[in-house]
C-alpha cells in the first residue's frame, strides 16, 4: 500500500498554503511596509488612525496579490473614494454619524459602480468622516500613502510570481 502525504490545505481565497519560511519571507513585505508608514506618519501627520484600513490593504495584498479586489484600479478607486467622500461629508456636516453614514453608503456606491470592491475602503471613508478635521494635508499624505501601498503590490506580485516559478511542483 503505498504511502500518501495529506494534501496542503488551501488558504482563504484558494491561494495554496506555503511553506512557513516562505510565508514569512512573503509577509515581511506588507509588515515593513506598514511599519514605513507608521513611521511617516509619525513625522508627518498626526491622525495615525486615518490610514489604519491601509494595512488592511497591505495585508490582503499579501494574502492573495492577484485577486481582483487587490489590483491597483480597485485600490486607488475605492480607498480615494472613500478618504474624499468621508474627508468631504466630514468639512460638510461635522465629524458625527450622519456624515460618517452618508460616506459608509457613499464608498459603498462608488466600489459598486466601478466594480471596485475594497473592504478596507469602508474603514477610510469613516475614519475621515470621524477624523478629518485638521485639513487637506491629510489627503495629501493619504493619497501619497496609497502610492506606497501601490509599489507594495507590484513587489508583491512579483514575489509570488518568483514563488511560483521556483517553487517544484509536487
Amino acid at each position: 500500500m503505498p504511502a500518501t502525504t495529506p494534501a496542503t490545505p488551501a488558504a482563504p481565497l484558494g491561494r495554496p498554503r506555503l511553506g512557513w519560511r516562505r510565508e514569512i519571507l512573503l509577509a515581511l513585505l506588507p509588515t515593513v511596509t506598514v511599519l514605513g508608514l507608521l513611521w511617516l506618519l509619525r513625522l508627518l501627520s498626526n491622525q495615525q488612525l486615518l490610514f489604519a484600513s491601509l494595512a488592511s490593504s497591505c495585508f490582503l495584498i499579501y494574502l492573495d496579490p492577484g485577486h481582483p479586489a487587490n489590483s491597483a484600479r480597485t485600490l486607488v478607486v475605492s480607498q480615494l473614494a472613500g478618504a474624499l467622500l468621508g474627508f468631504g461629508f466630514h468639512a460638510w456636516l461635522g465629524p458625527g454619524y450622519l456624515g460618517a453614514a452618508l460616506a459608509l453608503l457613499g464608498v459603498i456606491a462608488v466600489m459598486i459602480l466601478t466594480n471596485t470592491m475594497h473592504p478596507p475602503a469602508v474603514a477610510t471613508a469613516l475614519n475621515f468622516a470621524f477624523r478629518a478635521g485638521t485639513g487637506e494635508g491629510n489627503l495629501l499624505l493619504f493619497g501619497l500613502a496609497v502610492g506606497l501601498v501601490l509599489v507594495l503590490l507590484a513587489v508583491q506580485r512579483g514575489s509570488a510570481y518568483l514563488v511560483r516559478r521556483f517553487t517544484p511542483i509536487s
